[in-house]
């Protein structure tokens, strides 16, 4: 901060820098009287949001004294400042005195710790300009590294602003009891229905901002589950739902949609080998899937810059987005350039991802692969330890789900049926119980359904 504002006076002049003197002087007199008043601020105000060198600095030392359990007042402050060589820094006791001579309000502390904090991150902002007009100068860092950077920067920046007001317990209890009397009211699913109702009897839905893996072997179903998701969720909310399919292209994934809604089995779509009552439910299928909210991007080598610009891309036209799916998470690149080992790329990718859900509060959900370590036991139902590169993916997921055929191994137990039995396991949840639930996959049409809805 402390070159930044240099920089910033040369080209614009100190009186442009937003700041607040009165109201940092009514938080550091507030500070040298209430321990609660230090216990609150500590928690919020860091030592830059501090415009003035010395306030920072009597913050600083405030904070020091506090940590090390020295009674915080003004003759105490005074003596720690003088031993420690800050109080001509400061600009002596005088500065202590004047703030002593500041009547604090400790009613409207909050208040006050607001104010500063907005010109705090109004400085940040036009710090955040003043380096971004730099960057476009330095041509010998690539493009997609320093777009990245100032994209951290902002996110960055967004956080602070939304955890900007401070919240009593009261105003917290007095929003979930209203929240509670609304659902007593509406009894509904707090979050998105997925449309499979044990699953969403469990997790009571996909909420907003949580990080859900779906994982699986090859050809176990991960892609179809994930798509009978979407299907389901868009035609119940209409909300925008962006698929970004790394694996297969749109066309693949059309033709499985239609077969799935249509009960055309893929292979007759593909060839054409259609029959006149065919052509008619096709027809009404295309266009009622044309007036959904569906994208689909099938782009190679998807970074998480390229999900955030797709996704504001939307969000400006639809303001809103249901769901994010990704197909599939070990396919993606990480942006940095100098790349790391795989495990530390996709840590890196699974920790923007949680952020990218908290940021725009939306579900995501990621395809998984599953490691070979499943095909070496007797008992193949996967666990947590199974997913590759696992580490990462179980601390930074909010539910883990995992997809089991036993047909997949047992290929004849029922070979010829229409369908066959699957398990949705719930290996991880972080906001609930585990479980196992029963599904239905119908082959021909790649298709899940609730166990009690086949035949």
């Amino acid at each position: 901060m402390e070159n930044f504002n240099s920089e910033v006076h040369k080209s614009f002049g100190s009186k442009y820098l937003p700041h607040n003197f009165v109201a940092e002087k009514i938080i550091l007199s507030s500070l040298l009287v209430s321990l609660e008043a230090i216990e609150i601020a500590i928690k919020i105000i860091r030592i830059e949001t501090f415009y003035f060198k010395n306030h920072q600095e009597i913050y600083k030392t405030i904070i020091e004294m506090y940590k090390t359990q020295i009674p915080v007042d003004v003759l105490t402050l005074n003596k720690v400042l003088q031993d420690t060589g800050r109080l001509k820094k400061i600009g002596g006791t005088k500065v202590l005195i004047e703030l002593m001579k500041q009547i604090p309000d400790l009613v409207y502390l909050e208040e006050y710790i607001q104010l500063i904090q907005d010109k705090f991150l109004r400085r940040s902002l036009i710090q955040l300009g003043y380096e971004t007009i730099n960057s476009g100068y330095i041509t010998s860092l690539p493009l997609e590294t320093i777009l990245s950077n100032l994209e951290k920067k902002s996110f960055n920046l967004t956080n602070d602003l939304k955890s900007e007001k401070i919240f009593s317990s009261g105003e917290i209890f007095t929003t979930i009891f209203s929240e509670l009397k609304q659902k007593a009211l509406k009894p509904e699913l707090p979050g998105l229905a997925s449309g499979f109702y044990n699953l969403d009897s469990i997790t009571q839905g996909f909420q907003k901002s949580d990080l859900i893996i779906i994982a699986g072997r090859p050809s176990m179903g991960k892609t179809a589950f994930s798509l009978n998701i979407t299907q389901n969720l868009i035609e119940s909310y209409k909300l925008p739902v962006l698929f970004f399919s790394l694996e297969m292209s749109k066309e693949q994934l059309i033709y499985r949609l239609l077969s799935s809604e249509t009960g055309i089995g893929q292979n007759r779509l593909k060839t054409g080998n259609l029959y006149k009552e065919d052509w008619i439910n096709l027809e009404l299928t295309v266009q009622n899937f044309s007036r959904l909210p569906l994208f689909i991007d099938d782009q190679a080598n998807l970074t998480i810059q390229d999900i955030r610009s797709k996704i504001k891309n939307i969000l400006f036209e639809y303001n809103k987005i249901g769901l994010i799916i990704i197909d599939y998470l070990q396919l993606m690149q990480n942006s940095k350039l100098n790349q790391g080992n795989r495990v530390q790329e996709i840590s890196e990718i699974t920790r923007s991802l949680k952020n990218i859900a908290k940021e725009f509060q939306v579900p995501i959900i990621a395809l998984s692969q599953l490691s070979r370590n499943v095909e070496t036991r007797v008992n193949k139902r996967p666990i947590l330890s199974d997913l590759r590169e696992s580490g990462s993916i179980e601390q930074d997921s909010d539910l883990v789900l995992m997809l089991y055929r036993e047909t997949y191994y047992n290929q004849g137990s029922e070979e010829n049926k229409k369908f066959s039995s699957a398990e949705l396991i719930i290996a991880k949840h972080r906001n609930g119980p585990l479980g196992t639930i029963k599904l239905l996959f119908q082959v021909d049409k790649t298709r899940f359904l609730n166990d009690s809805s086949a035949i």
